[in-house]
């Protein structure tokens, strides 16, 4: 069973990484597009949120910025740099939050609701005693 769990998993991520390499996009820029999604933000922020350096998080903000997915902005009463989502952007993130949401139902849409958070629940679990 941890065997088809583990080529579940491979597959699954393999699927949701597919419109991310359509797109020129590498894994971990989605992450910061659907943060971006919710607000713009400061690139401080922006950084702390998603666990990444500055550096890092300037490397993937360049690529975006090439790609005209996320612009920059003055944010808040201080105006400190911030970046915020254009509409390329929205409608990629979009696209992806589409995908992803016909995936899980393409993969869970026969469990019951309950069978579905049962089932979250148990590799939630899986996922804490694996990082042990």
């Amino acid at each position: 069973m941890l065997y088809r769990l583990i080529e579940a998993g491979q597959l699954a991520h393999k699927a949701l990484l597919l419109p991310l390499v359509e797109r020129g996009l590498e894994p971990g820029d989605d992450a910061i597009l659907f943060e971006l999604g919710r607000s713009s933000t400061t690139e401080a922020e922006l950084a702390a949120e998603l666990g990444l350096t500055d550096v890092a998080l300037e490397t993937r903000l360049a690529r975006l910025l090439d790609r005209g997915l996320v612009t920059r902005q003055a944010v808040g009463p201080e105006l400190a740099a911030g970046v915020a989502l254009t509409e390329r952007g929205v409608r990629i993130r979009n696209g992806l939050a589409d995908h992803w949401t016909q995936l899980e139902e393409a993969l869970m849409g026969e469990l019951k609701p309950k069978q579905r958070k049962k089932l979250a629940d148990r590799l939630k679990r899986f996922v804490e005693l694996l990082r042990l």
